[in-house]
């Protein structure tokens, strides 16, 4: 009988190698501190922005994250999301670029003051 890897991960989810899964990635139309309503940005050339997502599974190899941590990945760097019901509850996981990880923070960041002028584009 072949010996499973550890599971890293609060759902019962296999991240492997260095991957690491997220969930709670947040999308859409933002409102900022002072009441400025930004768009929803998301596939677009201009506007383009980082996000966070929660981590909900790492790979045994994966080093620089935790489970329930947050990150912060460079706009574009997660795979489409993926639908699943764990424990009666609907969720859509993300596999994210550890690469592209910028921050990482124990907690849920407030991300409704940042604001895409904000951020230095390379």
């Amino acid at each position: 009988m072949a010996q499973l890897l550890p599971i890293h991960s609060s759902s019962g989810i296999r991240a492997l190698r260095d991957h690491v899964i997220v969930e709670e990635i947040k999308f859409g139309e933002r409102k900022t501190k002072s009441g400025v309503i930004l768009i929803d940005d998301d596939a677009k050339t201009s506007g383009i922005r980082p996000r966070w997502g929660k981590v909900l599974a790492v790979g045994p190899e994966q080093k620089d994250v935790a489970l329930g941590q947050w990150v912060m990945v460079e706009h574009g760097r997660w795979t489409r999301g993926v639908k699943i019901e764990f424990e009666g509850v609907d969720k859509v996981i993300h596999r994210v670029d550890p690469s592209a990880i910028l921050l990482v923070s124990d907690e849920e960041p407030e991300d409704e003051g940042l604001a895409p002028s904000t951020i230095a584009h390379a």
